[in-house]
């Protein structure tokens, strides 16, 4: 499957601080758990990542004011 490819899978989202000092992306579906965790700088360029993806398709525009 690809980035550009529609799924049918439902699965749940949390995103939070572990106690160890991680930040934790954790994906829960039908068969699947899979935490995923990040040093806070790599947690950093994924939200930067997902900012840039979003302003791409908007432009920008929202949340500015």
């Amino acid at each position: 499957m690809g980035i550009n490819k529609e799924s049918n899978i439902a699965a749940n989202l949390q995103i939070g601080p572990t106690s160890l000092g991680m930040v934790r992306i954790y994906i829960e579906a039908e068969g699947i758990d899979l935490p995923m965790d990040f040093e806070p700088d790599e947690a950093r360029d994924i939200a930067e990542e997902i900012l840039a993806a979003a302003n791409r398709i908007d432009g920008g525009s929202k949340g500015k004011s």
